[in-house]
């Protein structure tokens, strides 16, 4: 129990190694604690402390004169390696998150999200109006995408596809893995104009600027027809039941009946094992009132927009893969 309500001190932790960007310091060299100091702005001793506890994290190491270098634990906080984890530790560790988790319990008393009582705005809002958060997001997204997009490739046949639309696509991250490992797909991301305006030096650098499209809109509203393909990522788990039924319900209209859907989230299991998704709910929980679903959840959750479960692929990833097909419209 000690060790469990302690953790969040490591990860408090973590994030000063991130928000100080010591991997990044490290990269090139080993350094000493006075070294750092000068080059981060902060207290030799002070700082020393930390690089002690992190090297007992196994995020660094030290050798035998007191310097210091990255792992490869430590190298995920690195900001220029595929994958980086830097901006994501930064947004969930930093004082808005921290400040929403510590609302928890009037989360679970109220069933409503807390994060605007902790931040003074709803979330999706606070990003917009913060450039440094929202730069935060942006790249958060792109390294766990990174992470998890080999993972869904493993286990899923893009091949017979020839127009995919990512729905709630971010910088178009995702859509652009699967396009360079299909090159008979075209693709459309669709998110808000500031979220994919962030997305075409990403695309283009790809070499996919005539293979994908970037549009500017909301889901909730329309989205892009013609696809054989619609794909959301980490956006069912954002909202509600009801708000997730009308996203579906935006998708389904567009839709043509040999189309399929596939909902890229966590699946909670059954029983009282450990999953990584039984946290990632309390999460979406105290930010955005969203969820992550069950199996049946999700069946229930696409019968009422129209469209059937087909079945859940897991991956090695902490994410499954949810397919579902077009239902017959009434």
């Amino acid at each position: 129990m000690f060790q469990i309500v302690t953790s969040f001190w490591v990860a408090r932790a973590v994030h000063a190694a991130a928000a100080l960007e010591l991997p990044d310091h490290l990269a090139q060299e080993p350094r000493t604690a006075a070294e750092l100091a000068g080059v981060t702005g902060t207290d030799p001793g002070s700082l020393a402390r930390l690089l002690r506890a992190l090297a007992g994290l196994g995020v660094l190491r030290s050798d035998g004169d007191g310097r210091y270098a990255t792992t490869p634990l430590g190298d995920t906080l690195r900001s220029d390696v595929p994958g980086s984890l830097a901006s994501f530790v930064q947004m969930e560790l930093g004082e808005a998150h921290h400040a929403t988790w510590g609302l928890l319990p009037e989360s679970v008393r109220s069933g409503e999200p807390v994060f605007e009582r902790a931040v003074g705005k709803q979330i999706w809002q606070f990003f917009e109006d913060s450039p440094v958060m929202n730069a935060h997001l942006g790249k958060a997204m792109t390294g766990l995408t990174a992470m998890v997009a080999d993972a869904v490739l493993d286990v899923y046949d893009f091949g017979p596809h020839q127009r995919i639309v990512d729905i709630g696509g971010g910088e178009g991250g995702f859509l652009a893995a699967i396009l360079a490992a299909n090159p008979q797909a075209h693709g459309v991301v669709l998110d808000l104009p500031h979220v994919v305006a962030h997305g075409r030096e990403r695309i283009e650098a790809a070499g996919l600027a005539d293979r994908c499209d970037l549009v500017g809109g909301d889901f909730f509203e329309k989205v892009p027809e013609g696809g054989d393909l619609y794909t959301m990522k980490w956006v069912l788990h954002d909202w509600d039941d009801a708000s997730a039924v009308r996203i579906l319900t935006s998708c389904r209209r567009v839709m043509g009946d040999d189309a399929r859907l596939l909902v890229v989230d966590t699946v909670v299991p059954d029983g009282d094992g450990f999953s990584p998704s039984k946290i990632i709910d309390l999460n979406m929980m105290v930010l955005s009132g969203g969820r992550e679903r069950t199996a049946e959840e999700f069946r229930q959750l696409f019968a009422a927009a129209g469209f059937t479960l087909t079945r859940v692929l897991p991956t090695r990833s902490p994410s499954s893969v949810v397919e579902a097909v077009p239902a017959p419209l009434a």
